[in-house]
């Protein structure tokens, strides 16, 4: 079985220039965990991957700050009046650039491989250095245990 027979098609992109709040909204709504980040002229060169965890980690104090002072640390009224701040950061800021990327003709097996051992749920699918889907843990295991079962 090929990544091809498992991965979804026409996925939801976004640019490096939107805004967290758009990228998180697209997530939300969608009810996905990540979105492709495309090229602001050529929609489907892939140039990079933005998460839900990535869109809120600039929420968070970083681990210095829960070490020099973990009560005050933790001030999450603070961190909520941060978030409309954080939700006009751009995606360019946040997001993974370059990001591994399987081919549609790889075995499901080895792009699930790869996903384990970079602790990924879901890969970009590229076919000539263009964008053509993505595949998650889930569209594989459906794939092997449902689809073949």
């Amino acid at each position: 079985m090929k990544v091809s027979d498992v991965m979804s098609h026409g996925s939801v992109t976004c640019t490096a220039d939107d805004t967290l709040h758009n990228a998180t909204q697209k997530m939300v709504m969608r009810r996905c965990g990540s979105l492709p980040v495309v090229d602001d002229d050529d929609h489907e060169k892939l140039v990079g991957i933005i998460t839900i965890r990535d869109t809120m980690l600039p929420l968070y104090p970083n681990f210095g700050e829960y070490i020099h002072d973990a009560k005050t640390a933790r001030d999450f009224e603070e961190m909520e009046e941060n978030y409309k701040r954080v939700m006009c950061m751009k995606v360019k800021e946040v997001m993974t650039a370059n990001p591994m990327s399987v081919d549609p003709d790889m075995p499901v097996l080895k792009a699930a491989s790869f996903m384990g051992l970079k602790n990924l749920r879901r890969m970009p699918v590229e076919a000539d250095g263009k964008l053509v889907g993505m595949v998650s843990i889930g569209d594989i295991n459906r794939g092997l245990f449902i689809q073949n079962g």
